[in-house]
């Protein structure tokens, strides 16, 4: 056991893994990692499913099966990544049953659907159903025309990961959504206990986007920022779910879950900076850390908690932010850039998994 995670995880912090593989289900290496270094939970996304299939020969019979049956090519990515999905949802089965905010695994809608209203909501159901657990999230962007999906999808009693968060505007209408979900559930008699919700706040990207205009702006005031967005930026986010989430509308809400927040894209991009930096910075109880493996090991080796690094810390982040805008950064203009070049990388990664699916199913024809 990782002395060092399992202190993450007693901070209140639940260890999401950001990666799945067939691989990982069928060696063990998933219920290791649940046992040995305190993973509560795991997401994917279009990337992480590209290379899995990409690169594991354990699908080949699968797809050759799907292939002979004449499936499209749309079903057998279906198939192959919601039984992943499911199979690792059992596996994390008894982790949900001692605490079921935790054993979770969230699986995404098409990337091209991230603009599509109605066309989100269809598939959100439509993976619901076909994953068939209840320790699945279902991943929905936060662009424009996701949030009524959120709502939607939520008001019909579906768990949902709120994917592609950058900006606290964009996250305080995420929460809004998410309640009027809940709101809508309730006069549809759902038993709200049921329906939970994260919130994925990305951090990383926003280092890099923001460091690349610093270091346009070259000046030493500029030089001092670096860094500092990202962490300011998750940490004001962290003051509005404390807001929202103590409102009289969510206590009127009774038996509801609060929409936890998530950190995502916690692997540290410049190597300038400590490799567990969105770690150690972002510990707050409550909140998911999803990981790349990478960081997980990094944090288990030399990871040090220094006790609570979130809360009431936002006047600190508003400082960050009126620096930022006194050097000439436009936040505004980063969180449209982040924002586009999320959906852009995984719609990239989507075009990538379908065209390794079709080489497979060629190659099992041929």
């Amino acid at each position: 056991m990782s002395e060092r995670l399992k202190s993450l995880a007693d901070a209140g912090v639940s260890v999401w893994l950001d990666d799945l593989s067939r691989e990982r289900i069928e060696t063990g290496s998933l219920a290791d990692l649940v046992k040995e270094k305190s993973v509560v939970g795991v997401t994917t996304n279009p990337t992480i499913f590209a290379g899995a299939i990409s690169d594991g020969e354990r699908y080949n019979d699968q797809v050759a099966k799907l292939g002979a049956a004449g499936e499209s090519v749309d079903s057998v990515i279906r198939a192959l990544t919601t039984d992943d999905v499911r199979n690792a949802c059992d596996v994390l089965a008894e982790v949900y049953a001692s605490d079921n905010f935790d054993g979770r695994v969230s699986i995404e809608v098409e990337p091209g659907l991230a603009m599509d209203t109605d066309g989100t909501i269809a598939q959100a159901r439509e993976l619901w159903e076909a994953v068939d657990r209840p320790n699945v999230l279902i991943k929905i962007p936060a662009t424009e025309p996701g949030l009524p999906a959120i709502t939607a999808a939520t008001a019909q009693g579906i768990s949902v990961n709120v994917t592609l968060i950058f900006g606290i505007d964009r996250y305080r209408a995420v929460m809004d959504a998410y309640l009027t979900g809940l709101e809508q559930a309730q006069a549809n008699g759902i038993d709200l206990s049921t329906i939970h919700s994260v919130a994925s706040f990305f951090v990383s990207r926003v280092d890099s986007e923001v460091d690349k205009r610093l270091d346009g702006i070259g000046t030493d005031e500029a030089s001092a920022l670096k860094g500092k967005a990202a962490i300011a930026n998750a940490r004001r986010a962290y003051a509005a779910f404390q807001e929202v989430f103590g409102s009289e509308r969510f206590a009127k809400l009774g038996g509801a879950n609060v929409q936890r927040p998530l950190w995502a894209s916690t692997g540290v991009k410049d190597p300038a900076y400590p490799d567990t930096l969105y770690v150690t910075e972002l510990v707050v109880d409550g909140c998911v850390n999803t990981m790349p493996e990478k960081t997980m090991d990094a944090f288990a080796d030399h990871g040090e908690i220094t006790g609570d690094t979130v809360s009431g810390r936002s006047a600190e982040a508003e400082e960050v932010f009126a620096a930022l805008a006194q050097v000439g950064v436009d936040f505004d203009d980063v969180l449209l850039v982040l924002e586009r070049e999320g959906v852009e990388k995984f719609d990239k990664s989507w075009t990538e998994l379908v065209e390794t699916v079709e080489g497979q199913l060629e190659s099992s024809r041929s």
